[in-house]
């Protein structure tokens, strides 16, 4: 049997990389032979959780085919969202929190899906139910990821499990939860010296939507203006993306982490169905959403409705 290489989607976040992490350690205790890869380099916030826990980062990978014909997916399940021959290798088992859409396999396959706020409280509970230690280190970046994802429990996709399991990993990890999280929220929001384009693409996902394609990326700050202070840099490379990639809509929502509120920017062909969708009337391209913080939950069904 050759490797199995376990990843989660493009633009790794800290969910995407630490849920990579764990599933891989946890199938390796089950008896597979598996590697932890990445499909980007780690974002500063989960780099800080990587140092913070001396773990090394995945080796980050553009193609799975040339080296294994095997793979499991954490952290997403569409196609467009993952490594680019995705179609090409046998996917043995997916782990994730996501919608599923754009997705199909020719064999059988492990898959688990929950409406939880994050991939690794899933994998925390198979941790339990296979019986297997959680070493401090893995612990460690499973609850950097629930931090991440629930924006330290205040995002609407929270839930009590994605609680219990950061305060259960927290113990294992020996962290205290409320200071290290804030610290890891901050390690993610310093936004100045990146480019437009590299900030556009921190944490950026595809989505097909009757026939559309729609890209919502979306940042994190503690400094709102410090971002809408680019508007223009930031309209002009969201067009040029939109022209490069044939994206209907770019839509770049801007998060206060510590407000919990959102103001959204939108470029492209379809801004009537941002309207729509939020309620809202566009001044210069821009709406404020009060307590919009989840992509999931928030922006992406909202935005889906509207299209079909």
């Amino acid at each position: 049997m050759s490797k199995i290489l376990v990843f989660g989607h493009q633009n790794p976040d800290t969910d995407a990389i630490g849920a990579a992490i764990s599933f891989a350690y946890l199938q390796k205790e089950l008896g597979k032979e598996t590697e932890a890869v990445a499909l980007g380099t780690p974002s500063e916030e989960t780099q800080y959780a990587l140092d913070y826990f001396n773990i090394e980062a995945p080796r980050v990978v553009t193609e799975a085919a040339s080296e294994t014909n095997q793979v499991m997916l954490v952290d997403h399940n569409e196609f467009q969202q993952s490594i680019s021959d995705i179609a090409e290798v046998n996917i043995l088992a997916v782990v994730d929190h996501h919608r599923i859409a754009n997705f199909e396999t020719a064999d059988p396959l492990y898959y688990r899906a929950e409406p939880v706020g994050c991939t690794s409280t899933i994998i925390y509970k198979m941790f339990k139910e296979n019986n297997v230690t959680i070493p401090a280190q893995i612990a460690g970046m499973m609850v950097s990821a629930i931090i991440s994802d629930t924006l330290l429990f205040k995002s609407p996709t929270c839930t009590q499990e994605d609680i219990d399991a950061a305060h259960a990993l927290a113990d294992i990890a020996e962290i205290n939860l409320e200071g290290y999280g804030l610290d890891l929220l901050k390690a993610g929001t310093s936004l100045s010296d990146k480019s437009a384009e590299v900030l556009l693409d921190l944490d950026a996902k595809s989505f097909p939507m009757n026939g559309k394609t729609v890209r919502v990326a979306q940042v994190n700050t503690v400094d709102l203006a410090e971002v809408l202070d680019r508007q223009a840099e930031l309209e002009a490379a969201m067009a040029a993306e939109n022209a490069a990639n044939n994206y209907d809509l770019f839509v770049l929502i801007i998060t206060n982490i510590l407000d919990s509120d959102s103001e959204l920017l939108a470029i492209g062909a379809e801004q009537a169905k941002i309207e729509a969708a939020f309620n809202v009337t566009l001044v210069n391209n821009r709406a404020f959403l009060p307590g919009v913080v989840s992509r999931k939950k928030q922006v992406v069904p909202q935005l889906t409705e509207v299209f079909n």
